[in-house]
């Protein structure tokens, strides 16, 4: 099976720019109006800006597992990307909540080592 998240976004160009920098790279694939960058095996997040998902942006939420938090979150404060307060669960799982420009939260999850 096959995962495609899309996250509606009102500028692709400005979109694609703050992604780019969210992943620490350009996206994997473009096809045709869509940008695509792989998170995982079969795995994908894609951005739409076309007209039929105007009413759609701002309200995708995923949540991705991750292994370096803190070096993910230096990364991204590096440009100029903010999140909200690192929160640890009762079960040790580190939790931080990012917002893109147009509202979409991306959230990162670090289990704890073992």
């Amino acid at each position: 099976m096959d995962l495609y998240s899309v996250m509606c976004v009102r500028d692709r160009a400005a979109a694609t720019r703050w992604y780019e920098a969210f992943f620490g790279r350009p996206a994997d694939e473009v096809v045709g109006e869509e940008y695509l960058w792989q998170v995982g095996a079969n795995a994908w997040v894609v951005l739409d800006d076309r007209d039929a998902r105007a009413s759609r942006v701002g309200g995708s939420m995923i949540t991705l597992g991750v292994t370096g938090l803190d070096g993910i979150l230096a990364r991204l404060a590096a440009h100029g990307i903010g999140h909200e307060p690192v929160e640890t669960y009762g079960n040790g799982v580190r939790h931080v909540e990012v917002l893109d420009q147009d509202g979409n939260s991306l959230s990162l999850a670090e289990a704890p080592a073992e």
